[in-house]
């Protein structure tokens, strides 16, 4: 819970839903002021005087460069800072935004952590240091140096946990990943041989789940009691430690991943300040560290990367509409060579419009995020799941019957079907499906079993929706 004077954030932004979600995001540390365009941008700016303003460049009006040049000059709000948001292939603006006096800037989509890590670094007063000691200091300055000239990322995240152990009265430093399938992956720990792994269930550590849904810091200072842990309890009686801190490590999350720095310590009087500031600023170095490594790999691990994020849709993760070709063309030329079934399942969302008039294009991009893990989740090793295009996706199954092409098919829209999306209250996500099978050459060319699959998807659509059928 927040205690004492609350600083003040102007959120501006034309669009609701994306103020509602950084209000949301960042209501509980502070006061939260918005406005819909650059003309409130000056006005609120004058009236509230914030500690720092969060605003879209693209906006009806006055837009936000137009508004960040004003209120820099102005000297009145010359010192607050700016923080832009702007579109990813917009590279011009961050450009005009940065001349224009911003401070910094975030390109959309947005990633909620990386944004409440950017605000935190801006409003982070002189006192944040008081409570660290010289030795402290030293240390951060040695991790920064030592791990600055690593480009082994396993190599990184070791040292990290051990050199933490070593300055903090901590009984166990972790870094965990979270994966697709909500499992915890502990990547390094100061109790766990170096070359070792370590999955974990997601459901029994409500405190890491925590901070993955909130996107922020959680800190338990009493495992034993805390309503937090409610769920465990059984599994806390025995444990040695009394306290919790678990922090994102945040820094552009399609090159890290979704990482997490745990530390537990048996001291009674919690998780003290000192250790939480060591915590968040060593986090802070590690996500720079990482992403230096990363980049810096070598050139073989690079040029993979590459190639992959060539062949992958940027907001779903599946394979790309030519990727989809590229693999469909060797897979019917195998399926035509050795006389095995080769199978297509195409899909549509329902009524996708609806939701993005209703809720906004932020939250339509969230379910088609989502939908594209699930696909993920029940595609075999050997499938090929592709978004084809928009709200459509396809999927290839090498060596499957028209049955099994069907059973998949139904498994997917019945979990789609069934799934509660986030910010969706009361929505149901239905999809409609076609299936095409190559067997025997009852089928000419590949094109053909694509239309097949098309056809039985708007069939399904023209005969109520929510169903699976063939052309």
């Amino acid at each position: 819970m927040f205690v004492g004077i609350k600083k003040k954030i102007l959120i501006v932004d034309d669009e609701l839903f994306f103020r509602e979600i950084l209000k949301d995001a960042l209501q509980e540390r502070f006061d939260i002021i918005s406005g819909k365009d650059g003309f409130e941008a000056v006005s609120l700016s004058k009236k509230y005087r914030p500690d720092l303003i969060i605003m879209d460049v693209e906006m009806p009006g006055k837009n936000g460069i137009e508004a960040c040049r004003i209120l820099k000059t102005e000297s009145q709000t010359r010192k607050i800072p700016i923080l832009l948001f702007t579109s990813r292939t917009q590279k011009k603006d961050m450009v005009l935004g940065l001349k224009a006096g911003a401070d910094d800037y975030i390109t959309k989509p947005v990633y909620l952590p990386e944004i409440i890590a950017r605000v935190d670094a801006h409003l982070r007063g002189k006192d944040f240091y008081a409570d660290l000691n010289r030795d402290d200091l030293r240390s951060l300055l040695e991790i920064t140096d030592t791990i600055s000239a690593i480009r082994n990322p396993m190599t990184i995240l070791r040292l990290i946990v051990e050199k933490m152990s070593e300055i903090m009265d901590v009984d166990r430093c972790s870094i965990i990943s979270i994966n697709d399938n909500e499992d915890i992956i502990v990547k390094a720990s100061s109790d766990l041989d170096s070359l070792k792994e370590l999955k974990l269930d997601l459901s029994r550590y409500p405190e890491i789940r925590k901070s993955l849904e909130l996107k922020q810091t959680v800190i338990v200072n009493d495992i034993k009691n805390d309503p937090l842990m409610a769920s465990v309890r059984e599994e806390t009686i025995n444990l040695e430690y009394n306290s919790i801190i678990v922090i994102p490590v945040v820094k552009k999350e399609s090159v890290i991943g979704t990482l997490f720095l745990r530390t537990a310590s048996t001291s009674k009087n919690g998780i003290t300040d000192r250790i939480s500031k060591l915590c968040q600023l060593i986090a802070n170095i590690s996500a720079s560290a990482l992403e230096n490594a990363i980049l810096f790999e070598s050139v073989q691990a690079a040029q993979e990367y590459f190639e992959e994020m060539a062949i992958r849709d940027g907001l779903t993760g599946l394979y790309n509409h030519r990727h989809f070709y590229d693999r469909l063309e060797g897979e019917f030329s195998r399926a035509d060579r050795y006389a095995t079934p080769l199978s297509l399942v195409f899909f549509d969302i329902d009524n996708f419009k609806r939701i993005n008039d209703n809720y906004g294009h932020t939250r339509g991009d969230q379910v088609l995020k989502k939908i594209g893990r699930l696909i993920k989740g029940i595609a075999r090793e050997s499938d090929v799941p592709a978004r084809y295009g928009g709200e459509e996706f396809a999927i290839i199954l090498p060596n499957t019957t028209e049955g099994g092409a069907f059973d998949l098919a139904n498994r997917i829209r019945n979990v789609i079907r069934d799934y509660e999306f986030e910010h969706l209250p009361g929505e149901q996500i239905t999809i409609s499906s076609g299936v095409s099978t190559y067997l025997n050459k009852n089928v000419q060319s590949l094109n053909e079993l694509v239309h097949l699959a098309d056809d039985g998807m708007y069939k399904a659509k023209n005969q109520g929706k929510d169903m699976v059928l063939q052309a």
